[in-house]
């Protein structure tokens, strides 16, 4: 007898502490304001899934010690936590995933907290591609990726050579791990990462940017 699984969506993000987070705004907003920016990213993120009701988990990598300081707080009370485990990303995915699994989940949306103006609209393509494919993905523009789904663990979409991650080549590696090991792939609608001084000027008008972000990302206001 088959057990029902509940749809559910991973978000992994860094805790926001000043000086290891978004470390490429750094020129334009300061390591402060960066961690405000991370910390707003987060609560944005997990607002935008708990709303649907989808059962919510945040992976989240500690800065120095396994407590929740400075992600509970930014996280409803239904969202589970966990900590990221493993060494390169492609590790703690696959730890965060297979944990994810276990305790009853799927299909599974894995997202970071990256794409600002991804919305309930994304989710919902990503779990009705799910309906008739095996992984589905959501390309950034720059090469990457901001969402994977998929039915069940499957390791080898994270095994990226280390020094892959962080590169344009993330999203066609993941894309042609999935067809070689006999997997249907699908892409939905692509987003921009909110990483660099250019995308911060590119999204800052952007109609689908939350306005608490938008307000983050002009240097002229205080945090």
């Amino acid at each position: 007898m088959s057990t029902a699984r509940t749809p559910a969506v991973l978000v992994m993000a860094k805790t926001p502490r000043p000086g290891t987070v978004k470390t490429r705004l750094h020129p334009l907003l300061g390591p402060q304001r960066c961690a405000v920016l991370q910390a707003e990213l987060i609560r944005h993120t997990l607002e935008t899934t708990t709303a649907q009701g989808l059962r919510t988990y945040l992976a989240y990598a500690p800065d120095g010690g396994e407590d929740e300081d400075g992600v509970r707080d930014l996280a409803p009370a239904a969202v589970r936590l966990l900590v990221q485990r493993g060494g390169d990303l492609g590790q703690r995915l696959t730890a965060a995933v297979a944990e994810v699994f276990a305790d009853g989940a799927g299909p599974l949306l894995v997202i970071g907290t990256d794409a600002p103006t991804l919305t309930a609209h994304h989710l919902a393509a990503a779990f009705t591609t799910l309906e008739s494919r095996d992984v589905v993905l959501g390309p950034a523009l720059d090469g990457g990726y901001y969402l994977i789904g998929m039915h069940s663990p499957h390791p080898q979409l994270f095994a990226l050579d280390t020094a892959c991650w962080s590169t344009d080549k993330v999203l066609a590696t993941t894309f042609a791990l999935a067809t070689d090991t006999g997997l249907h792939a699908e892409l939905i609608s692509p987003l921009r990462d909110l990483d660099t001084p250019e995308d911060a000027a590119a999204l800052r008008d952007a109609p689908l940017l939350p306005q608490r972000i938008a307000a983050l990302l002009d240097p002229l206001e205080t945090a």
